[in-house]
């Protein structure tokens, strides 16, 4: 029996047209919908499952953010996670928060719980980073699977199906293992309002990244956010050789 941690992040909702602050410092953010990171709903889902098999005993829904990320981890037990860990990061420090913070915080606090599991998104939809899981493997020194598509359990190892460029990769990992989910993993399910209630009484710890002992002084500087370049209107060219033509003009040949 495992003790799984799961990583969740307050994201703007993917439905939400993104809009670039008129100083360009970064996206505006106030009065926008946010909900818990596609990805990691799938991390969540499968932690349920796994526990619902009896291959997870407990699960332990982890976020680093504003006060306001306490509502994905509500959302995390509503879905079927037994505790939650608020790790409060908020203002400027929460602005250039990395991977490589969130990394740290989280293998702390799988060293702290004794877990034997960490299951994360591959990637979150703001920042498309896709190295929390990766540099935490690193961190712990544990095995890891990423972008997985089907997880399975064989006495102490972990057996993961994962999505690579030129099909499916089937690797086996020793516990305790990170794991990174990707789309085709499952299917998350929706939180029902008495489970929705029961979550309000779920214990929800809070923590500061000092509490761990982790620095998250930035590493990065946001020199400017842009909005993406807008799409040329296409042509319809009559032939072939009109096409070859104006495919020169342009430097395309």
């Amino acid at each position: 029996m495992a003790r799984v941690l799961v990583g969740v992040k307050r994201v703007i909702d993917y439905a939400v047209k993104i809009r670039v602050k008129p100083d360009k410092t970064g996206v505006v953010t106030e009065g926008i919908k946010h909900s818990m990171n596609p990805f990691d709903e799938i991390a969540v889902e499968e932690a349920v499952r796994l526990k619902e098999k009896k291959i997870a005993n407990e699960i332990i829904a982890v976020s680093c953010g504003p006060a306001q990320a306490q509502d994905v981890l509500r959302t995390a037990l509503a879905m079927g996670a037994d505790k939650a860990i608020h790790v409060e990061v908020s203002g400027q420090d929460y602005e250039t928060l990395q991977p490589i913070h969130v990394s740290k915080i989280l293998a702390k606090i799988a060293q702290n719980e004794k877990a034997d599991l960490i299951i994360v998104g591959k990637q979150a939809i703001d920042d498309d980073c896709n190295q929390t899981a990766q540099m935490t493997a690193g961190f712990l020194d544990w095995p890891q699977a990423t972008f997985a598509s089907k997880i399975d359990k064989e006495e102490n190892h972990i057996v993961v199906k994962r999505e690579v460029d030129g099909g499916l990769e089937t690797i086996k990992c020793k516990l305790p293992a990170v794991i990174s989910a990707d789309l085709r993993l499952n299917e998350p399910r929706y939180a029902t309002l008495p489970n929705i209630m029961k979550a309000k009484k779920k214990p929800l710890t809070k923590l500061t990244p000092k509490d761990l002992g982790v620095d998250t002084s930035p590493r990065i500087q946001i020199l400017k956010v842009e909005d993406p370049p807008v799409r040329q209107a296409g042509t319809i060219v009559p032939d072939v050789d009109t096409l070859i033509v104006k495919l020169k003009e342009q430097g395309h040949i």
